[in-house]
């Protein structure tokens, strides 16, 4: 059948071998060249028709401008639509007709479903379809602003994918306008789909940023398959899309869709450049580079030490928290964002790769006040890396939803200062130390306190779990090691007098572990091989902090000798190392906390 191009026609639909419409007289074929088929969608200027192209035997569509502009206007459009054709993304322009009915756009018809059909049908998207949404849709807005262009209209229904190709469409540009200095700066006709448009739209005053706002709710939409208008809280002036993502997505894909869909312009994108730059670094994981190449192994006869070239270390981040000093930092399982707790009582999630604030913890409001009520001194990523543990002198542990950063639960004790936390590989238990030298275990299942572990006489200075077994291995000031079986609550081991001064810090890979103290000693200890240890005086003042490699064979500590120890692990009793000082510990402001 043949569709009448008269939009009032009462009786439409036609037989294809009809050149005039049989019930309002209309020519039938556009141009003598295309023929409507159906109406595939309807705006605010036009309609959009499926047609076939009799001349060439295939399909295409056709733009009717419902609204038609004078002629100069009308061809000021198809050029600038001629221009955006070029894109590989976004139809092509065949022809643009004038008749005494009307005016046409004749473009390409690209086979594929617009992404609000394509949700119905496969239901939500997960985090990797939006990532290549994006990445795609953002090097179009690329291209269309730099010809000085604002869509306008993006949403679901304007972007069309194709799934032979794994390619999105940004289609309807009968909203477009043609942005100008002064046009940017004036006040202009409101445009735009409800739930879709940026706040500056719908007051006429449309930017390059204002596609990029509702790119942004275009995405939560597809993440949710709910409509903008519930993601949307009135009351609290701010999106609420977290709670309905079901697979939960990234820190970083999480805090580049904030940007998009904030409703200040300051806090938003200023361009899709800036935009697709964050984007891109979603899909690779930051490598850490040796300038050096890969560490040598020692030979297994040496008895030496063989020292290694000095490292060469620069900062690459500042994080900087005005008024307190970081007690304490966790990095996220996927390398991209670093949590801080703070003398000030707070704790902070940071973007890894710019440096910048993504969030503060917990409300301020002094009826909801979910923050800490003292200095947080331990922080610490769950396994899956959607939540984050905060451990504080106020007695609590604090369990954060990162998705929409709400609180989950908080873990009381009162009269203790928390100093150290861990998580078991499973995610069910969180263990948590304190001043007084006592070990608690959370069932967080149900938030409830499944034990306490009295022996240490000391503050804990340092937990670690070992991922083959249930088991905890505990430092502290006492000057002690224990070891605990957390299924049945046994100490299994003390290692009495492991260091001769208080032991501040402990870290553990495998059957490695590795443990410091006041004075500057590090001691290395072979679980294996019945706790046998090598000394190593790697500091001149109190060892801070430990990291092993995955693979144990890279050791880093820290000092309050404003020095870094970089060494290698062989064995217990083999091992190499290089000292450079200054390259770490109290940086020249104590507000601040550096990345190298």
């Amino acid at each position: 059948m043949t569709l009448c191009l008269n939009p009032h026609c009462p009786q439409p639909q036609n037989p294809d071998a009809h050149r005039y419409c049989q019930s309002c007289g209309q020519p039938l074929l556009l141009g003598d060249r295309y023929r409507a088929l159906r109406q595939i969608g309807q705006g605010g200027f036009g309609r959009t028709l499926l047609a076939w192209d009799q001349a060439v035997q295939t399909h295409c569509v056709i733009k009717q401008l419902l609204r038609s502009p004078d002629s100069q206007r009308f061809q000021q459009e198809v050029e600038q639509l001629a221009h955006l054709a070029q894109h590989p993304q976004i139809p092509k322009l065949l022809e643009a007709l004038e008749t005494s009915e009307g005016c046409y756009l004749v473009q390409e018809f690209i086979q594929g479903p617009n992404l609000e059909i394509k949700l119905q049908r496969q239901g939500v998207f997960d985090e990797a379809q939006i990532r290549a949404l994006l990445e795609q849709i953002l090097s179009v807005l690329v291209f269309v602003h730099q010809a000085q262009v604002i869509h306008r209209d993006i949403k679901p229904e304007n972007i069309l994918y194709v799934e032979s190709t794994h390619t999105y469409f940004l289609v309807d540009f009968g909203a477009s306008k043609y942005a100008d200095v002064e046009t940017l700066k004036q006040t202009g006709t409101v445009i735009g789909s409800a739930g879709y448009a940026a706040p500056e739209q719908m007051l006429g005053q449309a930017g390059f940023a204002s596609d990029l706002y509702s790119l942004g709710v275009t995405c939560i939409h597809l993440l949710t398959g709910q409509h903008p208008f519930d993601l949307y809280s009135i009351g609290e002036d701010r999106w609420v899309w977290r709670p309905y993502v079901r697979q939960g997505v990234s820190l970083q894909l999480g805090y580049i869709l904030e940007r998009l869909l904030s409703r200040s312009l300051q806090r938003r994108y200023a361009s899709a450049s800036a935009a697709i730059a964050d984007v891109q670094t979603l899909g690779t994981r930051r490598q850490s580079q040796n300038p050096q190449g890969k560490v040598p192994r020692l030979p297994k006869s040496s008895r030496e030490m063989a020292i290694l070239p000095t490292v060469s270390w620069q900062c690459v981040q500042t994080l900087a928290t005005a008024g307190s000093i970081v007690n304490a930092l966790s990095i996220s399982p996927d390398g991209r964002a670093v949590a801080t707790g703070s003398s000030d009582k707070t704790v902070r999630l940071w973007d890894l790769r710019n440096g910048e604030l993504i969030q503060t913890l917990g409300s301020a409001v002094p009826l909801l006040n979910s923050r800490h009520r003292d200095s947080v001194n331990a922080v610490l990523f769950s396994t899956d890396g959607r939540s984050l543990f905060s451990g504080s002198s106020d007695g609590t542990v604090k369990w954060w939803d990162l998705a929409d950063y709400r609180l989950i639960a908080t873990l009381p004790e009162s009269g203790w200062t928390i100093t150290a936390i861990a998580l078991t590989p499973d995610g069910k238990f969180l263990v948590g130390g304190g001043g007084e030298g006592k070990l608690k275990l959370w069932d967080l299942a149900t938030f409830t306190l499944a034990a306490t572990l009295t022996s240490h006489q000391g503050q804990i200075s340092g937990l670690a779990i070992q991922d083959s077994a249930h088991r905890l291995i505990s430092s502290s000031w006492d000057r002690t090691l224990r070891l605990w079986n957390l299924k049945t609550g046994a100490l299994l081991k003390t290692q009495s007098s492991a260091h001769s001064a208080a032991i501040t810090s402990l870290a553990l890979r495998q059957m490695l572990l590795v443990s410091g103290d006041t004075e500057g000693v590090v001691k290395l200890w072979d679980l294996q091989n019945d706790w046998r240890s090598r000394t190593l005086k790697a500091h001149s003042d109190r060892v801070t902090s430990i990291a092993l490699s995955q693979d144990s064979e890279l050791l880093v500590t820290g000092g309050d000798d404003s020095a870094l120890f970089f060494g290698t692990c062989l064995q217990v009793n083999e091992w190499s190392s290089s000292i450079t000082p200054g390259a770490y510990g109290r940086s020249p402001s104590p507000q601040t906390a550096r990345l190298w």
